[in-house]
């Protein structure tokens, strides 16, 4: 049995995974880089150890350093996330050498795995369908697009889309660098790139005694730099012929390398619906919730009870309703998603732990005690409680995240159809009893007796509660009693810093619901209320993108966002940024203790304050306050509150300040205006056509031949930067000649660093 375990890894998954040990009575242990010291996983965890530096070369990817962390600290188990050294065989081996437990597959499946050129091999002998290899050298345009992948590569890293031989050659070397920084390992490979493919991907769980499941698909279609920013489950609009030859083929490659716990076969397919395997992720992936809250299971539990040799029931559960989960960024989507480091003042997403008639229903890992119906006090409190913040406070009404919890499961209802009702069935000590929803008329599968009920081999992947083939996947839906809820991920709690060394996530919003259409309208909904005070983020990109026809509609595939970006991140016409900057003025007026009325002289002329792009004007009187605005009328006014009648309709919004941003928040969306300042400092201008470093990074290269004097055009690439993991480029903003030049590979810069000045041909000329 695991008592403590120490979690490799930093931020979101850590706090995800000590949840669930405290659920259990684990010990937890965290590491943290110089720049974590201060982490919330740090400040979950029961111990933290030290590992010296900031960049994770020198920290998280140390394995060395790692075990002799979990040594120390006690440790008897080693849970290593996502990313970092969560796919390499040689720190399992280290991990098992020390006498530690494993809390992931056997070193030899990573290792079978780890290169996608040998996996793609190993998969071909399967009979796995594959993406014919393309030789670089030999390439031709009938080849193309091409996509060059990084053969030990995720997350996006290394990976580059190729539309012109010309590029080729570059692209491939870029690839090469920025696998090897990644991953140590700068082998490369290219295949064709498919337009407007899907990109879905079966969960799978196996045991040591030969049982594999697979628990239905999740489409990540949606993806910025190849990287996953909106995921569902189950894949809508997948025929039951397409189904099983995705979950076939994900048990045949987990049976292929005789695989052990929580993994993912991930597929891509085609506009006419055929299917190719692209990689398997031999750990658990950052879109585990989805899955989580339609299967009603806890995969971080699963992992570990499978570490301790326990057996899994024959069959998988079947799945209940459709879960949908946004990748909260700090980013900027308008500025070619350029990471957004800073701190943050507040991050609240409200009707987290609200539920309806069914709420206090919760499954057996939502705390509450097997076979006592308790549902336990999980991520929410006690039934009509408000949800526990950050502080560790109640916030009744609010229902604030904790940032170290999560939802539970969904409130399976009772008797519903193919499932008998156990609730009182004793658990069998040989199976694995965490997948059934003790006290909801839901036992998983096997879980609790002779009479639990399940889908066929395999695993369903129908998004119903309806029993094994007693009804096709298009007939009617049954009356369905599951209410939507939301639950949300995170690493970060008031007053963190998001800094430049690691990814950019913020959070991981997910909404569960009966269907598609009401988990999304759930979703788009919590991100429009949420208070996201801090960093730019991709928030509004979100909300939009979960309206967007296409995907309200089901039309998915990768290409999403290269057609819809500009629609997706230009300004709403609709006045509200004008309205939440008079907001903003108004509050600040009365922050600042300025009476209304009395024996003052009041000033003939209005105030004027600018925030963002909007200029207010307005007058105080002995009444109120008036706006220089005939669709505005003030209603009230208070320091962090303001209520104004627009044409014709009360609204009301809140207002925080922090420093030179103010945000003001509402029902209809949220906004972040900058404060502009009366007089402007004349240090702060900088000469026309300076290139300032958008974020905080490291130099990594310079354009070859580019110096002062050097001829530039429009759009060339100048500058690397990389910073959250992430490579931008600097690219000149107009035609002309390099006056400057102060960048140099290597050195860091902070944000608004003058890296280099560009004169335009126009100035040139005049």
């Amino acid at each position: 049995m695991i008592s403590t375990l120490l979690v490799a890894n930093r931020g979101e998954i850590a706090c995800r995974v000590f949840r669930t040990c405290r659920e259990r009575g684990i010990g937890t242990v965290a590491v943290f880089s110089d720049a974590d010291a201060d982490a919330l996983h740090v400040r979950e965890a029961d111990a933290a150890v030290r590992l010296p530096g900031a960049a994770p070369a020198d920290t998280y990817l140390r394995g060395d350093l790692i075990v002799k962390a979990a040594l120390a600290a006690g440790a008897d188990a080693v849970h290593p996330g996502y990313g970092f050294l969560s796919e390499n065989a040689g720190f399992a081996r280290a991990v098992l050498d020390a006498g530690l437990v494993w809390v992931g597959p056997p070193p030899e499946a990573i290792e079978a795995m780890a290169s996608k050129t040998r996996a793609k091999e190993l998969m071909a002998a399967a009979g796995v369908p594959l993406l014919a290899p393309v030789d670089p050298a030999s390439a031709t345009e009938a080849d193309l697009p091409l996509l060059i992948k990084a053969a030990a590569g995720g997350g996006g890293r290394g990976m580059r889309v190729v539309r012109s031989l010309d590029t080729l050659a570059e692209e491939w070397e870029a690839a090469r660098a920025e696998a090897r920084s990644a991953f140590g390992d700068g082998e490369v490979f290219a295949e064709p790139y498919v337009e407007r493919g899907r990109h879905v991907e079966v969960q799978i769980l196996a045991d040591a005694y030969g049982t594999v499941w697979a628990l239905g698909t999740r489409d990540c279609s949606l993806q910025r730099r190849h990287q996953k920013v909106i995921e569902e489950c189950p894949a809508p609009g997948l025929t039951a012929e397409l189904r099983a030859t995705l979950t076939d083929a994900a048990v045949a490659a987990a049976r292929a390398v005789e695989y052990r716990g929580a993994g993912t076969v991930e597929f891509l397919l085609t506009p006419t619906g055929r299917a190719y395997f692209l990689e398997m992720n031999t750990r658990l992936q950052v879109e585990h919730p989805v899955t989580e809250e339609v299967f009603g299971v806890d995969l971080v539990a699963l992992q570990l009870a499978l570490a301790e040799s326990a057996k899994l029931p024959p069959q998988p559960p079947a799945p209940y309703g459709h879960a949908v989960e946004a990748r909260l960024y700090a980013e900027d989507p308008s500025q070619d998603w350029a990471p957004q480091p800073g701190r943050v003042h507040e991050l609240t997403v409200r009707g987290v732990g609200e539920g309806g008639p069914s709420y206090g229903l919760r499954a057996a890992w939502s705390a509450g005690g097997v076979g006592t119906g308790d549902p336990g006090r999980g991520a929410f409190g006690a039934a009509g409680a408000g949800a526990t913040g950050p502080s560790g406070r109640a916030e009744t009404g609010v229902g604030a995240v904790d940032p170290g919890r999560t939802g539970a499961p969904p409130p399976w209802p009772a008797g519903a159809p193919g499932w008998a009702d156990a609730s009182t069935r004793a658990v069998d000590p040989g199976r694995i009893g965490v997948v059934g929803a003790v006290g909801t008329g839901r036992p998983g599968p096997d879980a609790f007796g002779p009479s639990a009920t399940g889908p066929a081999p395999g695993g369903a992947d129908v998004g119903r509660a309806a029993a094994p083939g007693t009804r096709a996947p298009d007939a009617p839906e049954p009356a369905l009693a599951g209410h939507p809820r939301l639950r949300v991920d995170t690493g970060y709690g008031p007053g963190d810093s998001v800094g430049v060394h690691y990814d950019s996530m913020l959070a991981k919003v997910i909404a569960w619901a009966p269907t598609r259409a009401e988990a999304v309208r759930r979703l788009a909904d919590a991100l429009r209320r949420a208070r996201v005070h801090g960093p730019v983020t991709n928030r509004e990109l979100l909300v939009r993108s979960l309206l967007h026809p296409d995907f309200t509609g089901g039309l998915l595939d990768t290409g999403f966002y290269e057609r819809h970006l500009t629609a997706l991140t230009g300004p709403v016409a609709d006045g509200g940024g004008r309205t939440a900057a008079v907001a903003a003025a108004l509050a600040d007026a009365v922050r600042r203790g300025h009476p209304v009325g009395g024996w003052r002289n009041l000033a003939s002329q209005p105030q004027t304050k600018t925030y963002g792009e909007h200029e207010v004007r307005y007058h105080r009187t002995r009444e109120g306050f008036r706006v220089e605005d005939d669709a505005l009328r003030v209603v009230a006014v208070a320091p962090h509150r303001v209520s104004l009648e627009v044409d014709g309709v009360l609204r009301h919004f809140d207002v925080a300040d922090h420093g030179d941003h103010v945000y003001v928040d509402s029902p209809a969306g949220s906004y972040r205006l900058r404060v502009h300042p009366r007089f402007t400092d004349p240090r702060t201008a900088t000469a026309p056509g300076s290139l300032l470093a958008p974020m905080p990074g490291t130099v990594v290269r310079i354009a070859d031949g580019l110096g002062e004097g050097s001829a530039v055009t429009a759009g060339q690439p100048l500058i690397w930067l990389e910073a959250m993991k992430m490579e931008h480029r600097i690219t000149a903003p107009a035609s002309g000649t390099l006056t400057a030049l102060h960048a140099v590979p290597g050195s860091q810069v902070e944000v608004g660093a003058l890296l280099a000045v560009v004169t335009d041909t126009a100035q040139e000329d005049t």
